[in-house]
């Protein structure tokens, strides 16, 4: 059967998206192929997509891949209503073989034709962009603006990347050379060489619950397009923005000629716990994970046959020595702290301010006086439920809300927490943040602040001095990790000697972001998320690193 989508036909189609894309990761200047805003994907789009959710609801998701033993699904929505969506459950040793039959043919298709075929799969999920939200938003608990956004054109951004990356690195050396070395007055040695990406495997890519789609394309499509084959094991409470994925990616494969069967998905019955028994599965050679440190250490020492690439807990710290803009950085920071109700793995939850106070645009103002005006800030910012409901979402699982009530025990509350009603949804958990305040002088080796306390809970601790604020910050990034680091001051030096730590231990530094950028957001294409050199993670997405080791070049010597 003659394929439906043909290299020549993609090419027209998308080789100038790659070729922009390329350009993009060499310059890191701001690009995007895929519009943030929602009127930008036609008028009758949030209508067809809110439709298009709603239909899927309550229906069996058949993707008619091998192996298939049974159903599950048990998704409920953070704002209550029940997806009530069974997936197809998969035995592996039926499934696995079966990906891996496919691999020849996507290895021979070479570089140019499999980035192609996943700016295809990217372009068609991105047309889907208003379903896919409510996807994200129903699963993780993000408001809609974000779930849009996030889990639509800047994960689609962060997929592209990968591609990007991938393509470049394969590329690095000829498809084919022609070799001659000198002998003198005898004829040269002379011989054809053949240079051929190899894939690695099978590549299992395991979802978490809060960003399935942002932390899940970058491994996803880096895997793909370096010719492996991709298992998508999603969070048990977030699977239906990877099970969309996966069909589309499935359906793209198969109109271009290549086995269906190169994406696939891994549903879990509840309590099963299939990632263990996966990732250290003979076949599975590469592993993608976003979710908590424990399982991470797990995989990484564990999954031994597999090139593993985690992201895990890391304790984000921002260190307040003096600003030039109080207001801005109070409001730069309320935002931060409120985005999400705090459940990103790049929001602040350290606030280290001399305990002597801070020189500011308005005066000196004292470490109480500091945070009482961030909590003032939060405050303001989500008095009006509306906003609040806006900006917060829902919290994504009871274990943050018990984490939440917990924090307000743990020293002199700040900022309260207090509960908001979403009329929309009334059975959403949503709640605003909580500050505590800490004090760095108790030298506590079990303090709240040396370790990871996910979802909308802040320290504001107090040190004795910005050269103290500076030991802790890098005591913290070295034994436990940061996926960011942000820093305000007026001063030079001590400016140089923030930039200093973070080099030292691989943080990723914002300074003095009082406008409309967030220590907690990075752009694809420009921004580093992570680095890999600190224990918050051991990749960065997107980097040459992240894909290079997902496949190997294979040498073929002719006689000439």
């Amino acid at each position: 059967m003659a394929a439906e989508l043909t290299v020549p036909q993609l090419s027209d189609k998308h080789r100038s998206t790659l070729d922009q894309a390329l350009a993009a990761i060499r310059s890191r200047a701001y690009w995007s192929p895929h519009p943030e805003h929602p009127k930008a994907y036609g008028e009758t789009a949030p209508a067809d997509g809110l439709a298009a959710f709603e239909a899927v609801r309550g229906t069996r998701f058949d993707l008619d891949q091998p192996g298939t033993d049974g159903w599950t699904g048990a998704e409920v929505s953070p704002y209550g209503p029940e997806l009530a969506v069974e997936y197809p459950h998969a035995d592996p040793d039926v499934l696995l073989p079966a990906m891996k039959a496919g691999m020849g043919a996507w290895r021979d298709a070479g570089p140019e034709a499999r980035a192609l075929v996943c700016i295809e799969i990217l372009a068609r999920i991105g047309a889907r962009t208003h379903e896919f939200a409510h996807a994200v938003m129903h699963t993780s608990g993000q408001a809609f603006m974000m779930a849009f956004q996030a889990g639509g054109p800047h994960a689609q951004d962060r997929g592209l990347e990968a591609v990007a990356y991938a393509y470049a690195e394969q590329t690095r050396v000829p498809a084919q050379a022609d070799w001659s070395k000198p002998q003198g007055k005898k004829d040269p040695l002379e011989l054809g060489k053949t240079f051929t990406a190899v894939p690695r495997g099978v590549s299992l890519m395991i979802g978490c619950n809060t960003f399935p789609t942002w932390n899940g394309y970058p491994g996803l499509f880096a895997s793909l397009a370096t010719g492996n084959a991709v298992l998508v094991k999603p969070h048990p409470r977030a699977v239906l923005p990877l099970a969309l994925t996966v069909k589309v990616a499935r359906e793209v494969l198969a109109e271009a000629g290549f086995d269906p069967n190169l994406v696939a998905l891994a549903v879990e019955r509840p309590g099963e716990g299939i990632a263990k028994t996966l990732a250290v599965r003979p076949e599975i050679k590469l592993i993608d994970y976003t979710g908590s440190t424990e399982f991470g250490d797990w995989l990484e020492t564990n999954a031994r046959q597999a090139q593993v690439y985690t992201e895990k807990a890391g304790v984000n710290t921002v260190l307040v020595d003096s600003t030039s803009n109080y207001k801005g950085m109070l409001s730069n920071l309320a935002f931060s702290l409120s985005l999400y109700s705090g459940q990103m793995c790049t929001t602040p939850q350290n606030l280290l301010i001399p305990r002597d106070g801070i020189e500011t645009d308005a005066g000196h103002k004292a470490y109480d006086e500091v945070v009482a005006d961030l909590a003032a800030s939060v405050s303001g910012l989500l008095g009006d439920d509306a906003r609040a409901n806006a900006l917060l979402g829902a919290l994504v699982n009871p274990d943050v809300k018990t984490r939440l009530e917990a924090a307000a025990g743990l020293g002199e509350v700040a900022l309260a927490s207090r509960e908001v009603v979403n009329p929309e949804f009334p059975d959403a958990v949503v709640r605003t943040p909580v500050m505590v305040k800490l004090d760095a002088a108790k030298a506590d080796p079990e303090a709240p602040y040396l370790s990871e306390c996910f979802g909308p809970v802040s320290f504001a601790v107090a040190v004795d001095s910005t050269a103290d604020a500076l030991e802790l910050l890098r005591r913290t990034v070295r034994e436990k990790g940061a996926m960011t680091v942000g820093a305000y001051t007026t001063s030079a030096q001590t400016e140089r000697a923030i930039e200093e730590v973070c080099l030292e231990e691989s943080a990723q530094l914002s300074l003095n972001l009082t406008g409309g950028v967030y220590v907690n957001q990075t752009a694809a294409f420009s921004d580093f998320h992570g680095s890999g050199g600190n224990p918050a993670a051991n990749a960065a997405l997107c980097d040459g690193a992240f894909v290079s080791n997902r496949f190997r070049m294979v040498e073929i010597r002719r006689q000439a």
